[in-house]
């Protein structure tokens, strides 16, 4: 496994980073294809045994249940101090007035109660789920800097949002003396290259580290586009970030792969780590083979001419996921 610091920090993370939005019980919140602890377990497991030791969650997922499998696995499989642990905050928790956002209220009872579940008295990167337009950024951040100075989180990041905003919120932390963002979690892949016109210039400027969401475009780089699955057929949020017009970059991805006799997956997730600037993207994982290709696409070096092949096809689109 390959270490690298997270953005200008000088704390160490895992090349890859495990997105555990899959692990969480099926019926609890709006995900019926995650994976419940039983079967999160073996798979948490086997990526500590490759040396990842980035570990990426949220409130939201699966109600809180996502939280709690990844704890207590962690706890059982790892020490803490080894352990680089991500969890977010913005997404509704509980109905009724202040169950959500990123008021001071919201994020001082959600940052505990994170904790509670994970089972650990701090995290190493506390993330905002996307922009809160209905809470002043100053109070954001004034929330988020007192959590840092109580110990609760080592370091800030931040998810999706337009550029100018995350400019201003890192100017506005900083003329204040507040915890600035050391990382961006946002939508990259051979799917949806927008960010690559401001955040991604940002972020290289400001020094923050990069972690995208999404490598593998919720699976559609890893297979051939008429090809589905129980997730593909479930997955509401996916099917709003991509459609048909992203049928030849797909085609592309599975003739280099072709070529190289390797699974698609393993060209998407090299294509990506290839980006300038970008630290650790967040896999997801549901079979153990899954992991594997993400640790094999570490040692894939594509040619010049595989990635004009690769990004030949690509046509701008609306930005998705913000």
């Amino acid at each position: 496994m390959e270490y690298v610091k997270l953005g200008s920090t000088g704390m160490d993370v895992s090349r890859l980073a495990l997105g555990c939005m899959t692990y969480g019980e099926p019926e609890r919140g709006p995900h019926p294809w995650t994976l419940g602890e039983e079967a999160s377990r073996p798979l948490i497991k086997q990526a500590l045994e490759a040396g990842i030791n980035f570990f990426d969650t949220a409130n939201v997922y699966s109600d809180g249940s996502g939280e709690e499998i990844l704890g207590r696995a962690l706890a059982d499989f790892a020490r803490r101090d080894e352990i680089v642990l991500a969890t977010k905050v913005q997404g509704r928790m509980r109905p009724g007035p202040n169950g959500a956002g990123l008021s001071r209220k919201a994020i001082f009872a959600e940052i505990d109660a994170s904790l509670a579940r994970l089972g650990t008295d701090y995290v190493d990167l506390y993330i905002i789920h996307r922009w809160d337009p209905a809470t002043p950024i100053e109070e954001t951040l004034e929330a988020l800097h007192d959590v840092v100075k109580a110990g609760k989180a080592r370091y800030l990041g931040a998810s999706s949002m337009w550029a100018w905003q995350f400019s201003k919120a890192q100017y506005t932390a900083r003329a204040n003396g507040w915890t600035p963002f050391v990382s961006m979690q946002n939508h990259y892949n051979l799917l949806n290259r927008e960010e690559e016109r401001e955040m991604l210039p940002l972020c290289r400027d400001l020094g923050v580290g990069v972690t995208p969401w999404s490598p593998l475009a919720r699976g559609r780089l890893t297979r051939g586009w008429e090809s589905t699955t129980h997730r593909m057929e479930t997955d509401e949020v996916g099917k709003a970030l991509y459609d048909d017009g992203d049928r030849e970059i797909v085609e592309a991805t599975a003739k280099v792969a072709a070529g190289r006799g390797v699974p698609m997956a393993q060209v998407a997730l090299a294509w990506l780590l290839r980006q300038p600037g970008l630290t650790a993207p967040i896999i997801g994982a549901s079979r153990s083979e899954q992991l594997r290709d993400g640790l094999a696409a570490l040692s894939l070096a594509l040619s010049d001419e595989e990635v004009a092949a690769l990004e030949g096809p690509y046509a701008p689109r609306p930005v998705a996921g913000i």
